[in-house]
């Protein structure tokens, strides 16, 4: 006759079994790898225009010590004429890559830093045509508090961003803005490609 009798157990030790299984999970959650970068497809080299002289006949801009005159505004670059979407997810996609063919000097396409300085999140609503109609802030960052009004202007010197009419309202596209320590912004689809 088999024995049914059970094994008396130490107070405390089926506590201790869960204990060490929760570690063990924690663990092996910790280790499991990353996934590999998204190879991406080389961008379009940008066609660099020069900028109009913004100063008023007779006025000479300030001169820095050791160099010519201080530019803060961007570098103007001419954009080719946007594709028609098919589809939301490639008007995303277009957008993102306009944005930082657009910015050659504040944009950047290699792997976001571990430590973002700010990460705005912005909702853009477009025109038929593809121009920008209306931006709301959807995620203000506690840091980098310049970046949020970079990432708006940065939207609106890239746009138009193609004929969006035949796609099914509302047109718009949420996009997370990833600035690293330097200023430079990355839109976040591109890493999800």
């Amino acid at each position: 006759m088999p024995c049914i009798e059970r094994t008396p157990q130490r107070p405390g030790a089926r506590a201790a079994f869960w204990a060490a299984w929760a570690s063990l999970l924690m663990l092996v959650g910790c280790g499991a790898p990353k996934p590999p970068p998204a190879v991406q497809a080389p961008l379009p080299a940008p066609v660099a225009t020069p900028a109009p002289a913004a100063t008023a006949p007779g006025v000479v801009p300030k001169a820095t010590p050791g160099g010519p005159a201080a530019s803060t505004a961007p570098r103007r670059v001419s954009l080719p004429a946007p594709a028609t979407p098919r589809t939301p997810l490639e008007l995303q996609r277009q957008m993102a890559h306009r944005l930082v063919q657009a910015h050659p000097d504040t944009s950047y396409l290699s792997r976001a830093p571990d430590r973002l300085l700010a990460i705005p999140v912005l909702e853009i609503e477009l025109n038929g045509d593809g121009s920008v109609r209306r931006i709301q802030v959807l995620r203000h960052p506690k840091t980098g508090n310049q970046a949020t009004q970079l990432a708006i202007e940065a939207v609106h010197r890239a746009a138009p961003y193609g004929q969006v009419s035949h796609l099914p309202r509302p047109w718009k596209v949420v996009e997370t803005f990833l600035f690293d320590d330097a200023m430079r912004f990355k839109p976040r689809i591109l890493d999800l490609q």
